[in-house]
This record gives structure tokens, sequence and C-alpha cells, in this order.
């Protein structure tokens, strides 16, 4: 399947378009480093980071900018990440692509639905979406000339960047011109684009070893190691939400900005600069059909939330869809494993990591798929899922945690480890952090 991409670039010069944001706004550059926050448990030693947060200016902050525009800024005012203006018009032109193939999904013409016929590393059912997106993708950042790895989650191991003699897609791609390591997700929530709910992408970007060249099996081995960093050395993460309207959601260290794609001239246009998230808000997403499996401070403090019995004293709402349209077309079931049928059914929420977290974002509240009976180290996965949306979360004003440990300072063994995660408004997930910490405690008093 052969696919043209082009990218339509427009200027807009109509002033009243534009809306400056006030400076004051703007949250520390060093969100995303500190673990202030997590004081209340124990305060943690300083992060150092590779490298320093931007410097932004009032284009930058002014809604109605394009997304080329805002790089090309950003470009100008940080010469050293400047060539990231190359890597992020590759990820800018591949989610419209990507978009446009979610879309013209359902068309029987398209023959993009369904399941590819293959088992990715996890263990799961590739669909032919994931192959697809996968491969433009990849396609998309190898020829920017700016990459060193590439790692993605429907990938194995690394090979060479040339493929094997079958001529088959590589796994993780090494380049040796230049300084990035970029991993991602091409489809996160694949398992709902025959239903038509939301799907997205998340990527995140590391500096790469300039000291690793690929010659011999040894040097594939170490390079592999460039994409084994905490998400404390994250350059950049950003998300694309396909939705109602497409978003590009990004932060380079120095808060988050959110782009929405303006079809008629196909650019992304700067509609939230700065995002906040709320401090507090009762909303809750989780599976809550595993409730009975989590770890008992998990288990407890969802539990109060519900009752209106935690530290906010309010009811939280668990939210699914939130559309009454969307939850019908997907078909909720029994929770219990005690109906007619026997089975244990889950209990969704939109059941894609990119839609919730965005919504997250904009309303507050918690998005968490914490550990459980059967998912001991949980099922998100740390690199490309996990990494990028804390790194994101955090620059807006939250907290990311497994319970016990700032999923941001997690440095990853394997490519495709997974964490249990916890992750929204600051306050909510302050109480799970508390909770597991009281847990601790108390564990470790009756064993002395």
């Amino acid at each position: 399947m052969k696919l043209s991409i082009f990218a339509l670039i427009a200027t807009i010069s109509t002033s009243n378009a534009f809306t400056p944001l006030a400076s004051s706004t703007r949250p520390s550059a060093a969100a995303s480093s500190s673990s202030a926050l997590y004081s209340t448990v124990e305060e943690a030693p300083p992060v150092s980071k590779s490298t320093k947060a931007p410097v932004f200016d009032e284009v930058c902050e002014t809604t109605g900018v394009t997304f080329t525009r805002f790089m090309s800024e950003v470009a100008m005012l940080n010469p050293e990440i400047s060539e990231l203006t190359t890597l992020f018009g590759a990820i800018d032109t591949s989610c419209k692509a990507i978009t446009n193939l979610v879309k013209r999904s359902q068309l029987p013409s398209s023959e993009t639905l369904g399941y590819q016929g293959e088992v990715n590393v996890q263990g799961e059912d590739q669909k032919k979406l994931d192959v697809i997106t996968n491969d433009l993708l990849k396609r998309a950042l190898r020829f920017t000339g700016k990459l060193g790895v590439l790692a993605s989650e429907e990938e194995d191991e690394p090979v060479d960047l040339v493929g094997n003699e079958e001529g088959k897609s590589t796994e993780v791609i090494f380049e040796e011109t230049d300084k990035y390591v970029v991993v991602f997700d091409p489809l996160d929530g694949s398992s709902n684009v025959d239903a038509g709910i939301p799907t997205g992408t998340i990527i995140g970007v590391y500096e790469h070893d300039e000291n690793c060249i690929v010659d011999g099996a040894e040097d594939i081995d170490n390079c592999l190691a460039n994409t084994l960093q905490p998400g404390t050395k994250l350059v950049a993460a950003a998300y694309c939400l396909y939705s109602s309207s497409t978003f590009l959601v990004l932060t380079l260290g120095n808060g988050v900005y959110m782009f929405t794609l303006d079809e008629q001239i196909g650019e992304f246009i700067l509609s939230k600069p700065n995002v906040q998230i709320p401090d507090s808000s009762p909303i809750i997403s989780f599976n809550e059909a595993n409730i009975e499996k989590w770890d008992e401070p998990m288990k407890n403090t969802v539990k109060a939330w519900r009752e209106g019995t935690g530290a906010s004293g309010q009811r939280y709402s668990s939210r699914y869809i939130g559309s009454m349209v969307g939850d019908v077309h997907r078909t909720p079931g029994w929770k219990t494993g005690t109906g007619k049928s026997g089975e244990t059914f889950s209990s969704r929420y939109i059941g894609s990591m990119v839609g919730d977290v965005h919504r997250t974002l904009l309303y507050g509240g918690v998005f968490g798929y914490p550990a459980d009976t059967k998912n001991t180290s949980g099922k998100l996965r740390l690199l490309y899922e996990g990494a990028p949306m804390s790194f994101i979360m955090e620059q807006a004003g939250g907290l990311s945690t497994t319970g016990t440990q700032r999923v941001m300072e997690i440095t990853p063994e394997i490519v495709h480890q997974r964490v249990p995660i916890v992750m929204g408004s600051k306050n909510d997930v302050q109480e799970v952090i508390d909770a597991y910490a009281a847990a601790t405690a108390e564990k470790e008093l009756v064993a002395n």
C-alpha cells in the first residue's frame, strides 16, 4: 500500500485571529525535574537534566500561530535544539497522514480494519493500522537525517537500517547521521479503531549518544542502550489525538502547548498555550472491573473517592467515554463474572491512554492503569507510553507515579518494560502516593 503525504503550509495575517497569553502564567521550568510535590511522602533528591529548558517569547504564547511558525520561533530562540524543527516537521506530517488513515478506515475500500495476522513482541495481535502507522512513522523520521535510534511498540529488537534479506521492515533503526533517539507508540488504543473511538500516537525524544556507531552485533547492543533512558532525560514529548478534531500536544521542557488541526489550510494551529491541569478534580479514569485485583492502597483510595470519604470529601465520578452514543456503540458488560456468560467483563473508560490523558489534562482528575494480580508490573509500557505522557503531565503541573516511585525517574531495563501508572491532578495523585507510603510504613512497623 503506497501512501502519498502532502504537507500544506499556509500563513494567517489577520491580527484578530491571535490572542497572546500573559507570560506571568508560565509554570516553572524546573517542574519536570523537581520532586517537591512528593514531599509529603519523602523529599526526593533533585534530578539532574542533561538539557536546559528552552526560552519562549510572545509568538510562542499566541493562539492562532501555526505549528510550523511556532517551531521556527523556538529554533531561532534556542539554536541548540534547532534540529528538533526538522524532526517535528516529520511528526507533524505523520500525524496528518495517520488521522486521514483513521478517518477512512471505516470505508469498505480502505482495507485497513481488522487484524494483520501477526503478533508483536508483547504477544498482542497486531491490527492492520498498527503496522501501517508504524511503517509510516519510521519512514518519516528516518529521512529527517536527525535520527540516531528509533524504537517502537510494534517492534522487537534492533537490526540494520537497510533491513533483512527478505526486505521486511526493521525493528529499531540506527542512523549514524545525527543526535536524537525517538521512541513511539504509533497507534495507541488501536483496538478502538473498529468502533470509531478516539486513538492516538505517543512520541518521546531523547538525545543520542554520538559515540554510538553500528559495526557489528555488540555495537547494536550498545546502541540499543540509547533508548534505555529515564524520562528525566527526555528532550521533548508529544502526542497526537485522533478524535472529533485532531490535536498535537507538545512539551519541550517548558510548559505544554496544544495545537488543533485546521483541515481547511492543512496546518496545526496553537489553540491552548501553557496548558495547566487543575490541582484537583473529582473524575477518575480506571478499568474499575479490576479493582479487587489491585494493591490494597490503590483499591482503598479509589473506593474512598467513590464514596466521598477521600481527602477532598467529594464523591468522584468514574468517566468512561462520557458520550451516550460512544458508550452504547462500544457495548458495556458485567464486571463480576457472575452473568450468564460466566466471563468477567472490562469496565471501559475510553480505553486509549491518549484519549483519557487528554481529557484529564483539560478537566483534571486521575487516569490510571495500576498493577493487579494478573499484570503485576502493570500493563502500560514505560519507554514509549509512561515516560513521554508523564513528562507532558508534569509539565502541565500534574504528577505521575507507580504508587511508590516517580515514573520519570525509572530507568528502563528492557525496551518493552511495563510499569503501573497513576497520573493526573497533583492533589489527587498525591493521595495515592500517601496511601502507598502509609501502607509501607505499617508493614515496616509490623515487621519490627
